[in-house]
């Protein structure tokens, strides 16, 4: 053998190491999926995700289906191979480890920093809710309950559910107008949403489970259109205040919020 063979053999062998160790290194990635969805006009594990005591809750139609995604775990071994693979699927989405669990290391630690965001998006959710109504905590007592999902990014579905079982659209009617209405986004004490992140993960979630409309964060409109499923309709929202209005604006035939250009 020619040593310019032997060097060609040579480096090829270099290379084939080199992409071996590259496909079977772990990287500090993790791949999303669609998660769960639930009503929180509905139950959840047989109790009532939304419960109104002090007043008189109404009875409601159709659905507000807050959304999630689901990932692979802090210490799951995620390789070239698999972000490869989910570069190329609509279903599958490859995040950085750090933004999908930003606080702890373990998956105790990062299930209580889940139920703790989650506490407190419950929270403000509430007091956003009664906010807008003019309703004091004092006289209203809600209780939400939403077992195995953590997190806060369905404040924003919590305080229009909220809205709904206490006021609906203000003149006697549903806010949902019977439909299934899904949406994501965080919530302060004074109705501003927040975005989340994961949303063309969501509206897949949101499809699967038969809604038809999405409430999302305006800021986040490019990513929601991004993998939108065919027959999901996007309205971006700001506010609660902007939320209300907009399903009020959708039962009535009126303008709505759109995402286009946005």
């Amino acid at each position: 053998m020619s040593s310019r063979a032997r060097a060609l053999l040579v480096c090829t062998a270099l290379v084939l190491a080199v992409l071996v160790t590259a496909a079977l290194a772990p990287l500090p990635y993790s791949v999303a999926y669609p998660g769960v969805t639930a009503n929180v006009l509905g139950d959840d594990k047989g109790k009532p995700v939304i419960t109104i005591s002090g007043v008189r809750a109404r009875d409601t139609s159709g659905q507000l289906r807050m959304t999630s995604i689901t990932a692979t775990g802090p210490d799951a071994s995620v390789h070239l191979p698999d972000v490869v693979r989910a570069w190329f699927r609509t279903d599958e989405a490859v995040m950085p480890r750090d933004s999908v669990y930003p606080v702890g290391n373990n998956t105790e630690e990062i299930a209580e920093h889940n139920a703790e965001q989650m506490k407190q998006s419950q929270e403000t959710a509430t007091h956003a809710a009664l906010n807008r109504l003019g309703k004091s905590a004092k006289d209203v007592k809600v209780t939400l309950s939403l077992a195995d999902i953590g997190g806060p990014s369905a404040g924003l579905m919590f305080a229009l559910g909220i809205v709904d079982k206490l006021d609906g659209d203000g003149a006697g009617h549903d806010l949902t107008g019977g439909r299934t209405i899904a949406g994501t986004g965080t919530i302060d004490s004074d109705g501003a949403v927040g975005a989340v992140g994961g949303v063309a993960l969501k509206t897949q979630a949101a499809r699967r489970d038969g809604a038809t409309v999405f409430l999302v964060p305006r800021k986040e409109c490019t990513d929601a259109r991004a993998e939108l499923p065919k027959g999901m309709r996007l309205i971006p929202v700001t506010t609660l205040d902007g939320a209300v209005d907009a399903l009020k604006a959708l039962n009535s035939g009126g303008a709505v919020p759109s995402c286009t250009g946005a």
